[in-house]
């Protein structure tokens, strides 16, 4: 038996595509066209986008269950620079955005914490320095270069054979490997990346070199790419919510008359902390490497190892003029509640700068061996180590300085009249009445923060497929056993000074600039110089540790059956199949030992830890298993006709974060609120059940229609729990010592504390809202899903149109103050593209739209306005090897908006500007 005929034959068959889900309804292609499998695979020339297309729409409608996918023209030439971006155009699929790139997928209204994305197959792990980002399984589309991808493959319902974690949907990125090219291939691309925010060029390189030897028995595979982005954006918005319970509101001073009572019949005010106007600077930098290799010491056994690094490297200087409500005085609610003029005499305008700074690694290393043991009988082992590893070292991710003007002289006030904010600030009070001369500016805090995370994976499967001779209705079975360790060990750095006023800012660098929304200047100054002043002026204290850790160990078999047979001369596929998972969690903290509070402004209490005391460890576990069958019916009604049916048990898992058995303690300001968190180990898993109907016709080669609806059951839903209660410290209750003020608090600082302003046991005891992660809910999600693929005959011209609806009867209602239970994440989505290829020269316009959505849910919402965008590619083959092109990321320059319960509570307005990547590309 030739070598390389097996592998696409028999291998091909019998394994790949029997794990991929391919293979019954290849029969099926054969049973109705009478054509082989075989040559139905091979036919598929992927030339350009038409090919691309087309490969992709097989890839559909050869699949089980409801599939979608997106596949490469050619190795290094997929059809978006970021693979985000490219599945944003598949029905059903939206994206989140990070500084203008896209980076977390949600499929069918279930965000990214929903979706479980694999690397040929292959569960990956995720992480991240910053606090923001929290601690979950979501996978950061960034860190990946769509240059050695040749395929992802979206699986939107449930199979006994797919890894769970995904309720959203499966995503599989498929690279390229030796094998797949028969001997010698090569590429290498060059682009210059021009983003209109910046004044310079940043360059990407690529490049994939991959030969077979011994007679194509052995194979390597090298692919590696190296990109920068520069970029700059502005913000206008506010932090830390929308709230209710500033004194002001509370003692009757905002004037309440205009508040329609049959929408708000308590007059329920909500006022803002902050306005804020920001600057930022932008630079990623991103490194992909992957070795592969292949033998085939038989014919009937192919070894492959791989290996895969990623690194990418994040910066970002900040700059910000606000200033804080730390009360609110005065102010009128409209007619919704919301406090349109909010006002407070005797306080400061703020002037602050961030600098962010840290590394995310990432390596795999996988082996993977087929086997072809009989005729009939084939079995995969594949075994994976990999961690995504950030922040190595623990060293501060994220630098925060501020300065103030001294003295609380400066009335402040806003306007939220209209969609965008306007301030307003009285500096008379101030010598010369300039809040920006430098005089008239000292410091104020610092804080350095971030994670070193650690998240390691490592999976061993071992799978088999039987495969009948084709004489009987059963057609396969398929069975497999896989162990799955999930590890995650972090430890946060925090530290601060909230009082550095006597600090010598006389060497610091500040520049004036035009502000923005009333501020009539902005001080720019670097975070970085700013800290070295701090260090040099022996400002800096000492950082604090707690460290948290988890480890998920999931045992998972399965069994699938495929059959095949005739109804009424109509081609009827099935698999059913079963997935059986135990899993076991453990949990641990290790945090410093808070005894109380540090009242060191008249705003700030920090945490008091007693020096030289050990730190607090806790460890919780958990423990659950899971049935998870699925049904998938396919019936081939002609030849272009097939209908199909789907029903599936999913499941998805919980943040990491949220299983931390320590008590965070997140908010203590003086004034309130007090809020802390804590983790719950014992959560269940996300279940769902999954129903798809779906109609499909492939009226032409690379063209259909499709319509599905699917609906989403889901149980175990993760809510928050809150419960009002005293939490203790080491000695004792944490108490305030702001209530009955001793001395001449607040003053000192985090490094000299005076002892008149600590906690002490007469102080009253502090009441806090505590939230744990509970399961306490069930949801239904439901929608249709339409597309159309037309390719105009031998034209070059080509277009997609698709529209995805869903709905949930848990919506957000702004008047309610209840904790409620809202789904995130929803909302409806569309995609138009336009296309035009000859055997030189190609254009594609996409135009990509989401409707609003709720992004957090709680009592300060967030609610993420309708977006939409426009994006272009075109390229010229100057001969059969080198080619140029040009692609447009948002050419219109659209801007971002969230906002709170109302639409004038902003909460951001980003704005970011278009990006050109122009470069030159060979094929050998």
């Amino acid at each position: 038996m030739n070598t390389t005929k097996f592998r696409r034959t028999a291998l091909s068959t019998a394994i790949l595509l029997a794990s991929a889900g391919s293979i019954t309804q290849l029969h099926a292609a054969e049973s109705s066209t009478e054509k082989s499998m075989i040559k139905d695979v091979e036919v598929i020339q992927v030339t350009g986008m038409l090919g691309s297309l087309s490969k992709s729409a097989q890839m559909k409608r050869t699949g089980t269950g409801v599939v979608d996918a997106i596949s490469a023209e050619d190795i290094g030439k997929f059809p978006d620079a970021n693979l985000a971006e490219s599945l944003q155009r598949i029905t059903g699929v939206s994206i989140d955005r990070t500084n203008n790139e896209g980076n977390g997928v949600t499929v069918r209204g279930f965000g990214p914490d929903f979706n479980l994305v694999t690397l040929n197959g292959r569960q990956m792990p995720n992480s991240s320095a910053l606090q923001s980002e929290g601690i979950d399984r979501s996978f950061n589309f960034n860190e990946i270069s769509s240059d050695a991808v040749s395929a992802v493959e979206v699986f939107k319902t449930g199979r006994a054979d797919l890894d769970s974690g995904g309720i959203g949907a499966v995503i599989d990125i498929q690279t390229a490997k030796p094998f797949d090219y028969d001997g010698f291939k090569a590429t290498a691309s060059v682009k210059a990346v021009v983003d209109t925010t910046v004044d310079n060029v940043t360059p990407e390189f690529s490049g994939m070199i991959s030969n077979t030897f011994l007679d194509d028995t052995f194979g390597i595979l090298v692919a590696a790419s190296y990109a920068e982005l520069n970029s700059e954006s502005k913000r206008i918005g506010t932090q830390s919510g929308w709230n209710t319970n500033f004194p002001a509101q509370v003692a009757g001073n905002i004037d309440k008359s205009n508040i329609n009572t049959a929408l708000n019949p308590d007059k329920t005010t909500w006022g803002v902390n902050t306005v804020d106007s920001d600057y930022s600077h932008n630079e990623r930098t991103r490194t992909n490497a992957q070795v592969a290799l292949q033998w085939a010491p038989t014919d009937t056994i192919v070894a492959s190892v791989e290996y895969f690094l990623s690194r990418l490297e994040r910066s970002n200087s900040m700059t910000r003029s606000s200033f804080w409500f730390d009360n609110i005085e005065t102010g009128t609610a409209d007619a919704n509640g919301t406090i349109i003029n909010p006002a407070r005499e005797n306080d400061e305008l703020n002037f602050w700068a961030w600098e962010y700074n840290f590394e995310t690694k990432n390596d795999s290393l996988g082996l993977n061996i087929e086997w072809m043991a009989t005729d009939s009988l084939t079995f995969t082992l594949d075994a994976h180590d990999s961690t995504s590893h950030s922040n190595p070292g623990a060293q501060p991710a994220e630098s925060i300085a501020n300065m103030k003007n001294p003295g609380q002289l400066v009335d402040i006030s806003a306007d939220f009249t209209s969609d965008m904010p306007m301030v307003g600030y009285d500096a008379s009070a101030l010598p010369g009445g300039d809040p920006y001369a430098r005089e008239n500016i000292v410091g104020d805090i610092y804080q350095r923060r971030g994670y070193e995370i650690e998240n390691n994976i490592q999976q061993v499967a071992l799978g088999g497929t039987w495969q009948s001779n084709g004489d009987a209705a059963l057609e396969a079975i398929h069975f497999g056993v896989q162990n799955t360790v999930y590890t995650v060990d972090t430890t946060l750095r925090e530290e601060a000074n909230w009082n550095v006023s006597g600090m010598d800012l006389s060497e610091l660098d500040m520049t004036l600039v035009p502000g923005e929304i009333g501020f009539q200047q902005h001080i720019d100054y670097s975070a970085v110089q700013f800290f070295d002043l701090l260090d040099n002026q022996n400002l800096l204290n000492d950082p604090t540790l707690k460290t948290n850790g988890m480890e998920e160990d999931t045992i998972a078999v399965y069994l699938a059956v495929d059959f095949i047979t005739e109804i009424y001369d109509m081609t009827f596929i099935a698999n059913l199949g079963v997935r059986y998972e135990d899993t076991d969690v453990t949990s641990y903290s290790v945090v410093p030992p808070v005894v109380g509070f540090n009242w060191i402004t008249d705003l700030e209490m920090s945490e008091y830890v007693l020096p030289d005391t050990p730190n607090v460890s806790s460890n919780l576990s958990g423990d659950y298993t899971s049935t998870l069958p699925s049904v998938n019916l396919s019936l081939q009604v002609t030849n272009d006709l097939i209908t199909r049916f789907s029903y599936s048990k999913t499941l998805s898992r919980s943040t990491i974060d949220a299983m931390f058995p320590a008590t965070s303690l997140n908010d203590h300001f003086s004034t309130g609120p007090f809020r802390a968190s804590q983790g719950n180990p014992g959560l269940l898993p996300y279940l769902a059940d999954n129903f798809d109907f779906s109609l499909e016709y492939y009226y032409a080669e690379g063209s259909y229609a499709s319509i599905g609806y699917f609906s989403k059951d889901v149980d175990n839903y993760i809510g928050t729990g809150e419960e009002d209660r005293v939490i203790n410290g080491v000695n004792g209750p944490l108490t305030n010592p702001s209530i009955n003020p001793r001395g001449i608090c607040p003053s000192g600082s985090n490094s000299d504390p005076d002892p008149d302003c600590l906690s002490q046991p007469q102080d009253p005891a502090i009441i806090w809202t505590v939230t744990t992660p509970i399961n306490q809910d069930s949801t239904t999600v439901d929608g249709w899903e339409l597309n159309i693929q037309n390719i105009f005959g031998d034209t070059g011209f080509g277009a997609i149109a698709n529209y995805t609806i869903v709905n949930t009867a848990d919506e957000y209602d702004p008047y309610s103050l209840d904790n409620q239970f809202a789904i995130t994440g929803l909302s409806d989505t569309a995609n138009l593209v336009g296309f035009y290829e000859n055997e030189s020269f190609e254009i594609r316009v996409a135009y990509n739209w989401r409707d609003d959505f709720l992004l957090l849910a709680g009592s300060s919402p967030v609610f993420t306005e309708a977006y939409s965008q426009i994006d272009i590619s075109a390229s010229y083959d100057i001969n059969d090897s080198v080619s140029i092109f040009i692609d447009g990321l948002n050419i219109t320059e659209e801007d971002t908006r969230r906002h709170s319960r109302f639409s004038n509570q902003i909460v951001d307005f980003e704005q970011y500007g278009a990006r050109y990547n122009v470069g030159v590309r060979a094929v050998f």
